[in-house]
C-alpha cells in the first residue's frame, strides 16, 4: 500500500479515536500494524536524529523540559507529548504530526519510552543521545526484578550511537557506563547533603552500597529550598526559582539539563536555557494544578513506592483535602502488593476524604494498618469524585492517583474546569 494511503488511514482513525473519547494510542495500534517501518522510515527524516528517554520514574515530566529546553535553543522538536510511552504512543503521536504525504517538520525528536518498548525499539531504530534515569521497583509483574529492568536500560545505552547521560546517584544505571565505548557519556547527580532525599531503589530497601568512586557530574543540584534550586553547571553554579512541584521534579531537571547541554554543545545558550527551565510547568497529572470552584486541585501521579514516597514528602497535607484513586489496569500495573511499600504516616493527622478506583479497598486496608482515618470510599471514580469536590468545595484539594485513574479523573474534570487538552 502506497505511504500516503497508509498515513490517510492512519489519520483518519486518530480523528475517528478523538471524536470517540478513545486512547491516544489506538491510531498508533493500527498503522504499526498495517506498515511496521512507519516509525522508522518517518523519524529517518529528522537531520539531528532521536533522543530516548528511559527509566522506572520521570520520564513524562523529564521528556517535556527536555522538549522545551531545545525548543529554547532554536530546535524544532517532535515528541510524544500524550505520555502513551510504547512504541504504539509514538506512531499514534507521528500520524497528529506529519502532512499527509507523510512530512514531519522537526529538526529532532525526544521520545518517552517504557523500558520493555525502548529496548525492541533501539534495536531496530537507534537512537543518537539518550537519557537514563534511575532504576526502581516497579510493575514487577510486567519487567521481573529491577537487574533485569537496568539490563533492558544499558540494551538502549548499548545501542545509543553518539552521547548518553546517566544518573550517578543510581548505581545500576552508573554501571552501565562500564559497558559502553567509543561514545560520550555525561552524567546528572546529586551533592551528597541532598542524597538522603533521593534514595536509590537498594537504599529505600536498607541496602547500603560502596560507591565513593564517583565520576564528576556534568550537571549537579547542590541546594534545595522550597521552589529555589542551585544547580553546580560545569564550572558555574546557578540559582533559580522553579515553577515545577515536587522535589523528583527538580532532580529531573538536572537530568534535563545535562542531556540539553550534550546535544546542544558549544552553541548553547546558558541564559535562555535558564530562563526557559525557570517557566515550565509540570507534566499533566504529575503535580498539575486546576482550579476548581475558586480553589485548586493538584493531580499527583503515583505508580510505585519510591513515587509514592516522594510525592507524599514534596506536597504537606495542611490545609488541603485528600483522595487517593487506584486501578490496577495494565498500564498502572497488576500487582498492588507495593502499596504495602509506601508509608503513609504523614496523612494521619489530617486523615484521606476519598479513596476511589478498582482497588479502593485494597487501599483503604493497607491505610487501616497507618490509623489513616477514611472519611468515604466509592470505588467508581466519577461518583467519587464528585463526592470529593461537594464534601470539600471550601477547600485546596490533591488526588493522588495511578496513570489510569488520573486519565479518567481528567477526563471528568475537563466538564467542569479547564483542562489541557493532550490529544
Amino acid at each position: 500500500m502506497p505511504k500516503q494511503y497508509i498515513t490517510i488511514l492512519g489519520k483518519t482513525v486518530r480523528r475517528i479515536a478523538q471524536l470517540r473519547g478513545g486512547g491516544s494510542a489506538l491510531p498508533g495500534l493500527f498503522v504499526e500494524t498495517i506498515d511496521p517501518d512507519f516509525i522508522s522510515h518517518t523519524l529517518a527524516q529528522l537531520p539531528q536524529g532521536i533522543i530516548v528517554i528511559s527509566g522506572t520514574n520521570g520520564k513524562t515530566t523529564t521528556t517535556k523540559m527536555v522538549v522545551e529546553l531545545l525548543e529554547s535553543q532554536g530546535l524544532k522538536v517532535f515528541t510524544n507529548r500524550t505520555g502513551s510511552n510504547f512504541t504504539r504512543g509514538v506512531a499514534a503521536a507521528l500520524l497528529g504530526e506529519i502532512t499527509v504525504k507523510g512530512v514531519l517538520d522537526a529538526d529532532i525528536a525526544v521520545l518517552e519510552l517504557d523500558e520493555a518498548h525502548a529496548v525492541h525499539f533501539v534495536t531496530k531504530i537507534p537512537p543518537r543521545y539518550s537519557l537514563l534515569l534511575n532504576v526502581m521497583r516497579d510493575q514487577l509483574d510486567r519487567f521481573g526484578e529491577i537487574d533485569a529492568t537496568a539490563k533492558m536500560l544499558e540494551t538502549v545505552a548499548v545501542n545509543t550511537s553518539e552521547g548518553i547521560v546517566l544518573n550517578r546517584e543510581d548505581p545500576r544505571i552508573a554501571r552501565i557506563a562500564n559497558v559502553i565505548h567509543n561514545k560520550k557519556i555525561d552524567y546528572f547527580g546529586l551533592d551528597p547533603s541532598l542524597k538522603s532525599l533521593f534514595p536509590s531503589d537498594d537504599e529505600l530497601r536498607g541496602e547500603h552500597r560502596n560507591n565513593d568512586k564517583k565520576p564528576i557530574a556534568d550537571v549537579l543540584l547542590t541546594k534545595l529550598d522550597g521552589q529555589t534550586a542551585t544547580f553546580a553547571i560545569g564550572r558555574k553554579e546557578i540559582t533559580t526559582s522553579l515553577k515545577l512541584r515536587g522535589v523528583y521534579n527538580i532532580y529531573n531537571a538536572a537530568a534535563a539539563l545535562a542531556l540539553v547541554r550534550l546535544v546542544v554543545g558549544k552553541k548553547l545558550d546558558d541564559e535562555k536555557l535558564m530562563s526557559t527551565l525557570a517557566n515550565i510547568t509540570p507534566a499533566f497529572g504529575r503535580g498539575e494544578t486546576l482550579t476548581i470552584g475558586g480553589q485548586p486541585l493538584e493531580l499527583v501521579l503515583v505508580k510505585n513506592p519510591s513515587g509514592f514516597r516522594l510525592g507524599l514528602k514534596s506536597f504537606a497535607p495542611e490545609g488541603y483535602a485528600t483522595m487517593i484513586a487506584i486501578n490496577d489496569n495494565y498500564a498502572d500495573g497488576r500487582d498492588m502488593s507495593w502499596l504495602w511499600d509506601v508509608g503513609f504516616d504523614s496523612l494521619r493527622e489530617h486523615g484521606v476524604a476519598e479513596l476511589s478506583g478498582m482497588r479502593a479497598y485494597d487501599m483503604a486496608l493497607r491505610l487501616q494498618y497507618d490509623e489513616i482515618e477514611i472519611s468515604h470510599v466509592e470505588a467508581d471514580l466519577k461518583k467519587a469524585l464528585r463526592h470529593f469536590i461537594a464534601s470539600a468545595d471550601d477547600k485546596p484539594k490533591r488526588i493522588y492517583c495511578t496513570y489510569t485513574a488520573m486519565l479518567t479523573l481528567r477526563r471528568e474534570l475537563a466538564n467542569i474546569t479547564n483542562v489541557e487538552v493532550i490529544s
